[in-house]
């Protein structure tokens, strides 16, 4: 299994688990037996999910406030995680956030922020704890990518180029780790029912994406703990997810990005 067995001092590190997909995958781990460590900003909500998945699965459970787009805060999480004496087994990067809108018209700050958590906060908690894991011959990385990782996004342009190297870096490092015991697995959601697009700027989405394209949150981490467990590579949840990933790899970008264009604009 490539999920290695949970026990007492390890843990599974999930950030942005304050809700949805993140909190879902932390409900799924702690459902088969395993600690979490939950990271996110708000720390009121962490609370709240620690107590329920200690109450309802008799696990150790612990939350850490951090923002995960500087080195600094990276630096406070990993600190926090040595004081509690904790292994990290199984490290789920979850935290992100997208924007949406004509590139030129969007806050240059912002969408630096976001290649800063949505690349740079993988990059390193993987240099962090994948050498560890290496040397124990165990352990797993599940890394939140999207069904935008297959083809860019006008109007999600930042965003779908982050997603797009969430997944080249982690099919990368599967593959350099075939055969240690660790492995690197990419989950490619399509549309989920979550904060996500309200956060991002990019609000009613369901005006514009049919219905047969959304997915649940708790069917996405489901579909993504079992992959990991199987040791798959990269999960697309769901068979239309698969349909457009194929179509978004496959298709000429000269018919593409003007499909894409008309299908994605917001505002």
């Amino acid at each position: 299994m490539a999920l290695p067995p949970p026990k007492p001092g390890s843990t599974c590190l999930v950030t942005g688990a304050s809700s949805g997909i993140g909190a879902e995958i932390a409900r799924g781990l702690a459902r088969r037996g395993y600690g979490v460590t939950l990271v996110a900003r708000r720390e009121d909500r962490l609370a709240s999910l620690v107590d329920e998945l200690v109450r309802m699965h008799d696990v150790r459970a612990e939350a850490v406030a951090a923002d995960l787009s500087g080195a600094q805060g990276r630096n406070r999480l990993v600190k926090s995680i040595r004081e509690l004496d904790l292994t990290v087994e199984v490290l789920v990067n979850n935290a992100g956030f997208g924007s949406g809108g004509p590139f030129v018209e969007l806050d240059r700050s912002r969408e630096a922020s976001m290649v800063r958590t949505n690349v740079e906060a993988v990059v390193d908690l993987c240099g962090r704890y994948l050498p560890g894991m290496a040397d124990r011959g165990r352990g797993a990385v599940l890394n939140l990518a999207s069904l935008a990782a297959f083809q860019p996004l006008p109007y999600q342009a930042t965003y779908a180029a982050t997603k797009a190297f969430v997944l080249s870096f982690s099919e990368a490092i599967h593959e350099e780790l075939r055969g240690s015991g660790v492995t690197v697995t990419a989950v490619c959601p399509g549309p989920v029912r979550t904060e996500f697009g309200e956060a991002g700027g990019f609000g009613g989405a369901d005006d514009r994406i049919p219905g047969v394209f959304w997915l649940s949150a708790s069917r996405v981490a489901d579909s993504a703990l079992e992959g990991v467990a199987n040791g798959e590579r990269v999960v697309a949840p769901g068979p239309i997810t698969q349909i457009a990933a194929l179509y978004g790899q496959h298709l000429p970008r000269s018919v593409l990005l003007p499909l894409m264009r008309r299908f994605w604009p917001v505002g």
